[in-house]
C-alpha cells in the first residue's frame, strides 16, 4: 500500500515538490552561512519524495541552544510560508475520501517543514 502511495504521491505533485526543495538546498548551500538550512530542505525534499512509510520523529537530546535558534530564524525567512503552503493542500485534499491519505501526508511534511531543526525522519 505504501509503494502505490508513493507512486501516486510522485505523479500528482511530489517529484516537483522534491525538485523545489533540492534548487532551495543546493541554493543555501552556495553560502556558508546558508548550509544548515540548505541540508534541512534536503531532508524534507528526501522526505517528500516517498512520505508513505515513513514518520518524523525528534531527536533525543537536540534540544539545545543552537536547534532552537536556526528554527527560530528557519520559521521567520520562510518556514511558515512552506508550512502554510502544506496545510492549505491538506485542507483541500481532505475535502474527499480519496484525498485523506495524501493530506495526512502534506500535514506530516508541514510538521516537519514548520521547525526542521530536531528532527529526523524514520
Amino acid at each position: 500500500m505504501n509503494l502505490l502511495g508513493n507512486i501516486l504521491w510522485l505523479i500528482f505533485g511530489g517529484l516537483l515538490v522534491f525538485i523545489e526543495y533540492m534548487i532551495s538546498g543546493l541554493l543555501l548551500c552556495l553560502t556558508i552561512i546558508g548550509i544548515p538550512f540548505g541540508l534541512q530542505c534536503f531532508k524534507i525534499g528526501i522526505m517528500s519524495l516517498a512520505p508513505f512509510g515513513r514518520e518524523v520523529r525528534d531527536v533525543p537530546g537536540s534540544t539545545g541552544c543552537l536547534s532552537t535558534l536556526f528554527n527560530i530564524i528557519w520559521i521567520v525567512v520562510g518556514g511558515i510560508w512552506i508550512a502554510l503552503t502544506h496545510l492549505v493542500f491538506g485542507s483541500i485534499l481532505a475535502i474527499t475520501i480519496i484525498g485523506i491519505p495524501f493530506a495526512r501526508q502534506h500535514f506530516k511534511l508541514m510538521s516537519l517543514s514548520f521547525t526542521p531543526f530536531g528532527k529526523e525522519v524514520v
